[in-house]
């Protein structure tokens, strides 16, 4: 029995997705002061900030690593689980690896404030962005996105390949799609995890050189390869130049298969990867948690996937 633990990122938020959390004291006093280090105010952006507003990468990154990481300290009583699989899409890493103890949770927000802006700083140099492409032979759809001089930025499994570049390269894109295959323009605000980003690289690495490592008490997946990561620093280092580097969700899902999963549990906000593992993970019980009305369903997955006892509700 094999608990994998995921946190969703850039796209997965909707406006007020934070507002049934801050109903929990402690939740509402860490977000508190979690806004001081993120650089904005994650309860107001997180309860009445529109689709627009909650789009803006300097905002949307803080909000979503804030709320996984929330949410798992309430679960597991704010320390690592002790067993299982972590594992974080794109911006959910930095959640992920809070989450195995890699650094603290005030570490991750702090980092996750200086990437968003970084990014949404690259991102303005030209407008790009991101459309999900569903379907399809996987061969013709990378051949299709070549074709327009973009990137398959997130291999997500499951039939899902995310392609960014800029404006016109997409515009190219959508008016001759793959043959088979369904296009779904992602709520983001830049090609992530493309050469547009390289920008972004340097401000990550320097505001990481503040972090204090520790080696990951659970196992945890990386985005580049699906590898886990064997230390704080390889894992910090993946962070840092996972930026501009594609996505490889679909080697973490692999990853997932070979360890044995048994049960997947979409830390909030949740939805988008649990999809996905209810198509690639067959057999295995798949769960996210959207609000704190789900926290009671996940502590039965945890109990009976980790062989854990998550932390009750007082």
């Amino acid at each position: 029995m094999v608990l994998v633990i995921a946190a969703p990122g850039q796209g997965a938020q909707t406006p007020g997705f934070l507002a049934p959390w801050l109903e929990l004291p402690e939740i509402a006093e860490r977000i508190g002061t979690w806004s001081d280090l993120a650089g904005c105010d994650l309860a107001r952006y997180g309860t009445a900030g529109s689709a627009e507003e909650i789009r803006d990468t300097a905002v949307a990154q803080p909000l979503l690593v804030a709320s996984a990481v929330a949410a798992a300290g309430v679960l597991f009583g704010w320390r690592p689980p002790g067993r299982g699989i972590a594992a974080g899409h794109s911006v959910g890493e930095l959640a992920a690896g809070a989450i195995a103890g890699i650094c603290s949770p005030e570490e991750a927000i702090a980092l996750v404030g200086t990437r968003g802006r970084a990014m949404a700083q690259a991102a303005a140099a030209r407008a790009t962005s991101m459309t999900a492409v569903l379907g399809g032979d996987e061969a013709a759809v990378l051949a299709a996105i070549e074709a327009c001089g973009l990137t398959p930025a997130n291999m997500n499994g499951a039939g899902q390949i995310v392609a960014a570049g800029t404006a016109e390269q997409l515009a190219a894109f959508a008016a001759s799609p793959p043959p088979g295959a369904r296009l779904r323009p992602l709520r983001v605000a830049g090609a992530f995890h493309t050469a547009h980003m390289a920008p972004a690289v340097g401000a990550l690495r320097a505001a990481a050189a503040s972090i204090t490592l520790r080696d990951p008490a659970i196992t945890v997946l990386s985005n580049r390869d699906g590898a886990a990561v064997t230390s704080g620093a390889d894992w910090l280092e993946r962070i840092v130049t996972q930026v501009s580097a594609p996505v490889r969700w679909d080697l973490c899902l692999r990853a997932m298969r070979e360890a044995g999963a048994s049960a997947f549990l979409e830390l909030p906000p949740g939805g988008t990867l649990a999809g996905i593992a209810r198509r690639a993970l067959p057999g295995v019980q798949v769960l996210a948690i959207k609000d704190p009305s789900d926290l009671a369903p996940a502590r039965v997955l945890v109990a009976e996937h980790a062989r854990l006892q998550p932390v009750s509700p007082q």
